[in-house]
């Protein structure tokens, strides 16, 4: 199946590192699309434009007036990835609301802001469009101090529902990508240790964890016109861990 996004303009957010790297990767070595990254590291944004000639946008997502006025500034894009996300581990009883207000600033209302922008230029263009949010499985399952990261994700769920019911009418398809454990090199260093990985690995019928190239395959597919009429769906990418 061959997804090309030749002369489609796709903003990526948190497109620095990890996860979002490579959907900036993916979506212009392998699908021929002009992406425009977004991230809040300048060095970051930097190595991309060097390696992938991307255009760049460098902003502090929660910063809502910055976020509206730079995303706004980007001109046309055709197909959008809410990628950006933190997570401050605590514990529910040692949340802290600032913790919990951060958390839900740049995992949600993030989202919320961007694609309020973009997806007024596509209903303009009334050429139909997709969005991806990048959510994660802990919506649906509790981790251990993830309080917040867990809430804001069954938040961002909940916002990819509501989009896809409300944007639907414009030919504006919204799904989520929820993933297990990335092997991302801050995956990788937070799940290094067997007696910390073995259990949760033990969980997944397919045995392992996921690379960032299963979610940036995905993310294009539910962009691509291959998923034309998949809206609103929340897809795990996590080797069977929700069925268990």
């Amino acid at each position: 199946m061959k997804i090309d996004f030749t002369g489609k303009r796709i903003l990526v957010t948190g497109a620095g590192k990890g996860i979002g790297y490579e959907i900036v990767r993916h979506l212009i070595q392998e699908c021929n699309g002009e992406v425009v990254a977004l991230s809040r590291t300048q060095t970051d944004l930097d190595a991309l434009r060097a390696e992938y000639g991307c255009e760049c946008i460098q902003v502090d997502l929660a910063d809502v007036e910055a976020t509206r006025e730079k995303v706004g500034a980007a001109g046309r894009i055709d197909l959008l990835v809410n990628n950006a996300g933190i997570a401050i581990l605590e514990s529910f009883l040692e949340t802290t609301t600032e913790a919990f207000d951060l958390t839900m600033a740049i995992n949600v209302r993030a989202a919320l802001i961007v694609s309020q922008v973009v997806a007024r230029g596509m209903i303009e263009r009334g050429e139909g469009a997709a969005i991806v949010n990048v959510s994660s499985q802990s919506s649906m399952r509790a981790l251990s101090d993830h309080t917040a990261y867990c809430a804001s994700k069954g938040a961002l769920d909940q916002l990819t529902r509501v989009m896809a019911l409300e944007l639907g009418k414009y030919r504006i398809r919204v799904n989520s990508v929820n993933p297990t454990i990335v092997m991302t090199p801050m995956g990788k260093r937070a799940w290094a240790d067997p007696a910390k990985s073995g259990p949760m690995k033990a969980r997944i019928p397919l045995g392992r964890f996921v690379d960032p190239h299963h979610v940036s395959q995905t993310v294009a597919y539910l962009l691509s016109e291959h998923a034309g009429m998949i809206n609103g769906v929340l897809l795990p990418i996590d080797g069977g861990f929700l069925a268990t």
